[in-house]
């Protein structure tokens, strides 16, 4: 008799270190809460992954061809929501772990939607506008059975903006033959685009990072703020912080970074940005490397560029009081642990960043109904939002003496799960 052979069995393609460290964070918060095992099991796994071939027409006349990644993480509490990423290291596993990340963030900030995301494994700088333009269309098209205003709505992200989604909307309003607004947020105000979106993410940083120096007893006068990545948050997290008092003394982007111990002149570096690409040929500061800047003396270190900056190889010479993620999965779990050993105040990513998709839920909302409102109006609605999850989360780190990613996650989980039990299993 043949004995029976072993079953061979293949990880996930989306099972990849990123998406690993999202589970690990999961499971901490999952046995915390002693989560139910069949819920447990619901949570580990994208309720949908989408890749596709997106074949175009280079302006050479040649065709590339380009991998396009779309996923939908958990829908409980509606349509899923998340932004599309125009990056070379996007892969399944990173949309995955992003996509998340944000079913979390949409349930903290009491949203109603799941989690979402996608990109193109692409170089958006080494592309003509021509080019980005046929690329997001025929994605946008790809894609078009699995989005829509009730099913998922995407945003900009890394390497995208208003004009990517610009595009994605018409296109998707061309396939429906009407315009199609609420498709799509973060795009210009023109087509339906809310005021005060494109601030929004580094607006919510600030906020918690004020509700942070409350609670900790500090003035924000002069306090010492460290960006990693002067992009579209770290940008305009650095100009709002350094309008509250704060002295913002380094700042880098994907090349290179500056630092001034004096302060350097936000302002003046973001109208310098206008017609330059990279901050090197700003004579603001001296030049200093990322990984410098990461281990830079200061009160409050704002990592806002990509996943993994902050591992357990440096953590122990992180020289900050404050760590506020403003990019998504900045600081690995290893890290985490050096980290609240040595006492650093972390406000995790799933509560920091959560701005932006605060004011994409209002924009969506303006959207539906067709009734747009003042910028002072969702700016307040935006602190009133982002103040309240800072201090629930606070309070349940206090209560439980968890750390605050670890009570955010519970806080998160908690929550999906209660509705995930309401609505039960289908079939």
């Amino acid at each position: 008799m043949t004995p029976h052979k072993k079953e061979l069995r293949r990880d996930p393609e989306y099972l990849t270190p990123i998406y690993r460290m999202a589970l690990e964070q999961f499971g901490q918060a999952a046995d915390q809460l002693s989560l139910d095992p069949n819920v447990r099991k619901r949570f580990t796994d994208p309720k949908r992954a989408i890749m596709v071939n997106i074949p175009i027409r280079l302006d050479d006349a040649s065709v590339e061809v380009f991998h396009g990644y779309r996923v939908h993480h958990d829908t409980t509490l509606g349509p899923s929501k998340g932004g599309i990423r125009y990056h070379p290291d996007v892969n399944l596993g990173e949309c995955s772990a992003l996509a998340m990340w944000m079913t979390w963030k949409c349930a903290l900030m009491g949203l109603p939607f799941g989690g979402a995301k996608g990109g193109i494994r692409c170089d958006p700088h080494a592309l003509s506008r021509n080019e980005l333009q046929r690329l997001t269309r025929r994605f946008t098209a790809e894609l078009i059975q699995f989005i829509g205003p009730e099913v998922d709505v995407p945003a900009p992200d890394v390497g995208t903006n208003g004009q990517i989604m610009a595009w994605m909307m018409d296109t998707y309003s061309q396939f429906k033959g009407y315009p199609v607004p609420e498709i799509v947020t973060g795009k210009p105000i023109a087509i339906g685009g809310s005021l005060g979106r494109t601030e929004a993410t580094g607006r919510g940083v600030v906020f918690c990072i004020m509700e942070a120096f409350a609670h900790l007893k500090m003035q924000p006068k002069d306090k010492k703020i460290v960006v990693q990545g002067f992009g579209n948050v770290g940008a305009h997290a650095s100009a709002i912080l350094q309008a509250e008092g704060c002295k913002v003394i380094a700042v880098s982007d994907v090349k290179s970074g500056l630092v001034n111990k004096k302060g350097i002149d936000i302002p003046a570096l973001m109208k310098h940005l206008e017609t330059n690409d990279y901050i090197e040929s700003f004579q603001g500061g001296e030049r200093i490397t990322n990984a410098e800047l990461l281990e830079l003396p200061c009160d409050v270190l704002v990592p806002a560029a990509l996943s993994e900056q902050i591992t357990d190889e440096n953590a122990n010479r992180i020289s900050c009081k404050i760590l506020a993620e403003a990019a998504n999965g900045p600081t690995t779990p290893k890290a985490d642990k050096i980290l609240r050993e040595r006492g650093v105040f972390v406000i995790p990513d799933i509560l920091a960043n959560a701005g932006g998709v605060t004011v994409s839920y209002f924009e969506w909302v303006q959207g539906l109904q067709n009734l747009f409102w003042k910028e002072q109006e969702i700016n307040d609605r935006l602190k009133d939002i982002m103040c309240n999850a800072f201090r629930a989360v606070l309070s349940l780190s206090i209560s439980e003496k968890v750390d605050m990613r670890l009570a955010a996650l519970m806080l998160s989980i908690r929550k999906i799960t209660t509705a995930k039990k309401a609505r039960g299993l289908f079939p």
